[in-house]
């Protein structure tokens, strides 16, 4: 995180490409991350700007206009406002979705150019590029394939063969073909315009390499590492197309600006379209805070490309942080808008009317920060059920539940409870150490926040509502209420402040659910925040006396069914295994016949892991403290590569409970948990299909 202090931010997200829809695995790269941040932000009163729009340009636009039948500028109306509306029902709360097909974009890239072009940065260059015959048209890198020279992948393209990482250019390929008639194309000598990032690469070394290597992700800077110590090389910024926006220049008719070079200057013309004649505060002033949100695959344009435009204009600030997303793969395969594999936004919209906080948790809580993630519709139900429903939900049902059938809805006063007898001296004691726990939990979840760690982030606020279940459970109102009603005013009162910093706490992470809270509560709680995200601390947001919101549940269990639903639409949108050779994934050879005395042996459980930290010193283990429903024991998994300690929290596991002891690392492990290994060699963990009590026996 920057130590420097700001007047201002300025945060954009991905420009999405205007030719599909929006799925999951969008979201999950840059949306969500990015909302989410903005929310913090603004809780805390800062100023920001949170910019986005459609991305228009292009060659795929012209072939995705021509498959459809019609006019580039219909085609990208059409996905502008799919997306726009995507968006909007979702809850990301952009300050404006944009377009790059606005006069304004128009406008402000072609100055870009021309400020550029002023200083003879660009060069000029004449050469043969590769020509599709029968569509009458240059192809672009991308639609441009062939054999990897590097490796022999026979599907490379013209801009890098993603078998090996190699990075290419088209006439590099072996057996080159056109991805739009599949024809082999022929080469048109043609003129150009070249940015030439090779003479910037000594700068970038300095503002990179050594300004932002502790800093940044270790997945983004290792990239970009990779990429600078490859050697940078002149990137053309034209290309011969009509759709897009001309090329400033006498000699550039009939040519257009790239779209790699026209798309991200679509940020600042959004902030010119938002802001007006103060535009430029928000991307000139140096106290002005500028962060990129975006997938892995746009890693080099945000960090490389863009800024070194940015430094040869001259007079725009630079990214500070560009916490790029990997992947989200969906149900063990990766996403696919060819094969229709996805999650498309405005259906799960659709399929889960008023839920949107669910899908929100459930992406964060798996959020590709370092590393692939994957989205199964199980997990998804397993998450809503055991967490949402079961944590977050039943404190706060509980805590309004109770507060209206021992004081009717009003808040009980929070009068300081006398150390009179053992029960009082426990409470006070369960007391402190809640408060303490909650007030830790404040701490870690701001710094998450700040250091784009949302994972970790939205652990430590659901960690408010655990703390609270454990001081409820603990201090038992429901039995104090025969013998010590003053008792339990000071429980409930400390228990609905509990929930009112759950309420300011779920914002950035589950609006909805927020506004939820804070109408049960019967209270406006916008100054409340401003304290609590500020200062990082517990407030006090409920007052004694206040009449309470009729109590309603937060959240609903996902039904089976409703998984089965969604399970079996991705399986109908998979090609036939007649048109679609699948790879075999070998299976492990079934062991030798045992008898039933020999499995009778095993006491096999349900367990509910209530702890997990990482192991020092290894990548494979997690130290997990699990609730065997007999004792609490430690048992070691070596799971690591594949859940972090932080989702391991909360979930359900199935254990052999009684196998002897095994020191590892100095440490007793007491149990194995059960997996299962896929044919890709990925673990997963055996859990039960519904919540059931620790100690449950598997027979």
């Amino acid at each position: 995180m920057s130590k420097k202090d700001f007047k201002r931010y300025t945060v954009t997200a991905a420009l999405p490409y205007a030719n599909g829809p929006i799925h999951i695995g969008h979201i999950a790269g840059a949306y969500l991350p990015a909302d989410t941040y903005v929310r913090y932000l603004r809780l805390k009163g800062e100023d920001v700007a949170f910019v986005c729009g459609s991305d228009e340009h292009g060659v795929a636009i012209t072939i995705g206009a021509k498959k459809e039948g019609v006019s580039p500028k219909a085609f990208v109306d059409k996905y502008h406002e799919l997306m726009k509306k995507a968006f909007q029902d979702f809850g990301i709360s952009f300050d404006i979705y944009s377009r790059t097909s606005n006069k304004i974009h128009y406008e402000t890239a072609q100055a870009f150019f021309k400020t550029i072009d002023a200083q003879n940065i660009f060069l000029e260059e004449t050469s043969d590029q590769y020509f599709d015959e029968q569509e009458g048209i240059f192809l672009a890198d991308r639609y441009i394939a062939g054999t990897c020279p590097n490796c022999g992948h026979t599907n490379a393209y013209g801009d890098q063969c993603e078998k090996c990482g190699t990075s290419l250019s088209p006439r590099q390929l072996i057996n080159p073909r056109s991805t739009v008639s599949g024809n082999t194309p022929v080469l048109k000598p043609t003129k150009h315009w070249y940015f030439p990032l090779d003479k910037f690469e000594g700068w970038l070394k300095e503002w990179l390499l050594e300004g932002h290597k502790d800093d940044w992700k270790t997945n983004v800077y290792g990239q970009c590492r990779s990429w600078i110590e490859q050697g940078l090389q002149p990137r053309s910024i034209t290309r011969d197309l009509e759709w897009g926006i001309p090329v400033p220049r006498e000699d550039g008719k009939g040519k257009v600006l790239y779209v790699w070079f026209d798309a991200p200057i679509g940020y600042i013309s959004a902030t010119k379209e938002l802001k007006g004649a103060d535009w430029e505060k928000y991307w000139k002033d140096k106290d002005t805070r500028l962060i990129h949100f975006i997938g892995k695959d746009n890693i080099v344009f945000h960090c490389i490309i863009f800024p070194a435009m940015l430094k040869a204009e001259g007079s725009f600030i630079l990214p500070d942080n560009v916490p790029a997303n990997e992947f989200l793969n969906l149900e063990g395969d990766k996403i696919s808008t060819s094969r229709n594999h996805a999650v498309w936004l405005h259906e799960y919209l659709q399929d889960f009317p008023g839920r949107r906080d669910e899908l929100r948790y459930m992406l964060t809580s798996i959020s590709p920060e370092t590393k692939d993630a994957d989205f199964t519709w199980k997990d998804y139900q397993q998450k809503v059920n055991s967490e949402l429903v079961a944590i977050l939900g039943n404190f706060v049902n509980r805590v309004m539940v109770l507060t209206w059938k021992f004081f009717e809805g009003k808040v009980p006063s929070a009068h300081e409870l006398p150390n009179t007898n053992e029960k009082r001296k426990r409470i006070l004691d369960l007391y402190n150490q809640a408060h303490t726990d909650l007030s830790k939990s404040v701490i870690d979840m701001a710094a998450a926040l700040d250091d784009f760690r949302f994972r970790e982030a939205q652990f430590h606020m659901m960690n408010l509502a655990r703390v609270g279940n454990k001081f409820l459970a603990d201090t038992e109102p429901w039995k104090l209420a025969k013998e010590d009603m003053e008792a339990v005013g000071c429980i409930m009162n400390y228990a609905l402040t509990v929930v009112g910093n759950i309420a300011i706490a779920c914002e950035p992470f589950l609006p909805d659910t927020a506004k939820n809270i804070s109408a049960q509560l019967n209270q406006d709680l916008t100054a409340a925040a401003v304290k609590f995200w500020k200062e990082k601390t517990l407030v006090e947001p409920v007052v004694p006396g206040h009449v309470l919101s009729a109590a309603s549940l937060l959240f609903k269990n996902v039904e089976d069914i409703e998984i089965e639903q969604q399970v079996e639409k991705l399986k109908k949108s998979k090609p036939s295994a007649m048109s679609t050779p699948v790879a075999e994934n070998p299976v492990p050879p079934l062991k030798p016949t045992i008898t039933f005395d020999d499995f009778a042996k095993l006491d096999i459980r349900i367990g509910t892991i209530k702890a997990a930290e990482k192991m020092e010193k290894s990548d494979k283990l997690l130290k997990l403290t699990v609730d065997s429903g007999v004792d609490v024991r430690t048992i070691l998994s070596g799971i690591a590569k594949y859940y972090t300690a932080e989702e391991m929290v909360g979930k359900q596991v199935t254990f052999i409970a009684n196998l002897a002891p095994r020191k590892m690392m100095g440490i007793e492990s007491q149990g194995m948990i059960l997996m299962a290994e896929d044919g890709d060699g990925k673990l997963r963990l055996l859990q039960p299909n519904e919540v059931v009590r620790p100690g449950s026996a598997v027979s």
